[in-house]
């Protein structure tokens, strides 16, 4: 079976060796689990936002449908400062990109939730308003649920890992580090197991 993960910095896992990235950590937990599944395919980059990610994403030959679809993105749109009547617009749109990609199938996607920088050394020494970073990211999360229940999709928050683990970071103060992504991972890991045991998985 085949995963195709969406997103920026964290699913390319920034700072992490390749293993340690979560995406490939959860295809690695689901084969040894004795799931027939692909590394996956991963489309992200560091920096980017949602619009970003769509564009790259017109770039790309897809080849689905895929049996599992990640999407995780936003949190550059807010360190830009963008609104999130932009970011609910923007985010619907990459959803609903992400359930073709799914072959339609809204049960298939699975969308986590953004992690809070605003914890991180790189943060403290940026002189942003913390409390401000996490309300902000807490309304772009409650507006990712919204739209992921509305589809149907599954819903992983990883915000309160983040901040619980501030101190599992990668060498630049600001990413997570792999047993960071080890923690995403096992909160991602039953949701995914569910979609691909589903008798449906391959069309």
């Amino acid at each position: 079976m085949r995963y195709l993960a969406l997103g920026d910095s964290y699913s390319i896992g920034e700072g992490v060796p390749e293993a340690g990235r979560w995406p490939m950590q959860l295809a690695a937990r689901l084969r040894a689990e004795g799931v027939a599944l692909d590394d996956p395919t991963i489309i992200a980059t560091t920096g980017w936002t949602t619009d970003e990610l769509s564009a790259a994403m017109d770039a790309t030959a897809f080849a689905p449908p895929y049996d599992l679809v990640s999407l995780l993105i936003g949190v550059n749109n807010q360190y830009r400062g963008r609104s999130g009547d932009d970011y609910r617009a923007e985010f619907r749109h990459m959803l609903a990109r992400a359930v073709a990609l799914a072959g339609e199938r809204p049960s298939h996607v699975l969308v986590l939730s953004i992690p809070d920088w605003g914890v991180t050394p790189f943060a403290a020494a940026s002189g942003r308003d913390i409390a401000l970073i996490a309300h902000e990211l807490d309304v772009y999360n409650a507006i990712a649920a919204d739209e992921a229940k509305a589809a149907g999709a599954h819903w992983v928050d990883i915000t309160g890992i983040s901040r619980e683990h501030p101190e599992l970071l990668a060498g630049d103060g600001l990413h997570p580090s792999a047993a960071q992504y080890t923690l995403w991972t096992e909160a991602a890991w039953p949701a995914a197991r569910r979609i691909l045991a589903q008798p449906t998985a391959r069309l």
